[in-house]
């Protein structure tokens, strides 16, 4: 099964990568793989702070995700795969498509701000000609409509 790796963060254009993502596997009889990461300046090391900080973080990262997988499985009938990984954001995302060959596309929101279209999307074009798998990039301010009619 072909499944759609998309990553979960708290940036607005999240929204519309996780929609496409669960339209597109709908379509496709594919599945689709949540990855949210833990970057390491998330987590401060102590003595019992980075367990504490580190769990936070999962308790987060869940609750998010469940919003999602709901609408996933309840309007588009897949049930999504969450996967936590702690480090670099792009780095675990390498590592996340290098180690699951069923994953055939990456799907990113793109900040439409007048920062750019994000650090992760930024990062990863540049290291386009090595990634295993197509990247599919989404307009963070992409109406539902037009997300619907092109997915």
């Amino acid at each position: 099964m072909r499944k759609f790796l998309v990553v979960l963060d708290e940036s607005p254009e999240c929204q519309n990568a996780m929609r496409f993502a669960a339209m597109r596997a709908s379509r496709s009889s594919g599945g689709v793989v949540v990855l949210a990461v833990i970057p390491p300046d998330a987590i401060q090391h102590g003595i019992g702070v980075a367990d504490l900080m580190r769990q936070e973080a999962e308790d987060r990262i869940t609750s998010q995700y469940q919003l999602f997988a709901r609408w996933m499985r309840d309007s588009q009938g897949v049930d999504p795969e969450l996967v936590i990984r702690e480090g670099d954001p792009t780095a675990q995302i390498r590592a996340q498509m290098e180690g699951d060959p069923e994953i055939g596309v990456l799907v990113l929101g793109a900040s439409t701000g007048s920062g750019g279209p994000g650090p992760i999307v930024s990062r990863l074009l540049r290291e386009l000609s090595s990634l295993p798998c197509p990247v599919t990039l989404i307009p963070g301010d992409l109406s539902r409509e037009r997300l619907e009619a092109i997915s």
